[in-house]
């Protein structure tokens, strides 16, 4: 959820990692030491000014970082500020999308019209032209910023396929004007139930339980930019607290539940 910024003075959350002289890039692989994940500077920077609200696992590696209680840390994040999102209610669904063809057309779009993040989440995908169309966008544009969280191994050959040619189109640990552009991370399947949605920043799908029968995903809700935004940065939390899966080897050793 997207929460209010600080209206005066700064954060606690700030204040803690200032007193111990470091830098947001130095807090960040600290924390990601910590947690296994991969917080970066941007990403605390919106913690910290309350712009974002921290995630549980993240919460726990600041407050071993800091040694402070999460009250004090984190009151910022907790208050009684409500955002655009939650007060715009229903009005941020764009279309119900009733049908399979009418959902993955509407997946294809949000990948396609990418230009500064995409965040795509969960382990079934299998469609090949929404798995192209991710691919064409990594691939023309390379300001692009890239969030791929799986939450268990893929369930498709196909899937894992299609993380081995996202790392061939792009190096993790390489950095485009300092920032890394793309981040492939495994939520483990106990830490949380599996989340399906792509999301960019202005606009997102989610796809929702058959309308038709007790079948598969095939119908969803086309979202707006609010929303979008909201996911995006949910997207981005989730990737920061999921375990790493950024080489050819590491997605090699993950198994595959169907060819």
């Amino acid at each position: 959820m997207i929460v209010a910024g600080l209206t005066s003075g700064e954060s606690a959350l700030r204040r803690a990692r200032t007193a111990r002289n470091l830098t947001l890039e130095e807090a960040a692989d600290s924390l990601n030491e910590i947690t296994g994940g991969a917080t970066d500077a941007s990403l605390l920077s919106a913690w910290e000014t309350g712009r974002r609200r921290t995630g549980a696992k993240n919460r726990a590696g600041l407050c071993q970082l800091y040694r402070e209680r999460p009250e004090v840390l984190f009151v910022h994040q907790d208050g009684e500020a409500t955002s655009v999102l939650e007060t715009s209610g229903t009005a941020v669904v764009v279309r119900v999308l009733t049908r399979w063809t009418d959902l993955v057309e509407a997946m294809v779009d949000v990948a396609a019209g990418a230009r500064e993040q995409l965040v795509v989440t969960g382990s079934r995908s299998r469609e090949k032209a929404y798995l192209a169309a991710i691919e064409t966008a990594v691939a023309q544009h390379p300001d692009l910023v890239h969030y791929r969280v799986l939450y268990g191994p893929p369930r498709h050959r196909t899937l894992a396929d299609h993380l081995m040619r996202l790392l061939e189109l792009r190096d993790p640990s390489a950095r485009r004007n300092g920032v890394k552009t793309l981040h492939i991370g495994m939520v483990e399947p106990a830490a949380a139930p599996e989340r399906f949605f792509v999301a960019s920043e202005t606009q997102a799908v989610v796809p929702l339980p058959s309308f038709h029968g007790a079948e598969g995903f095939d119908c969803g809700a086309l979202l707006g930019r609010e929303a979008a935004v909201g996911l995006v940065h949910h997207g981005r939390e989730a990737c920061a607290s999921a375990r790493p899966v950024e080489t050819i080897e590491a997605v090699r050793a993950l198994p595959v539940r169907h060819n």
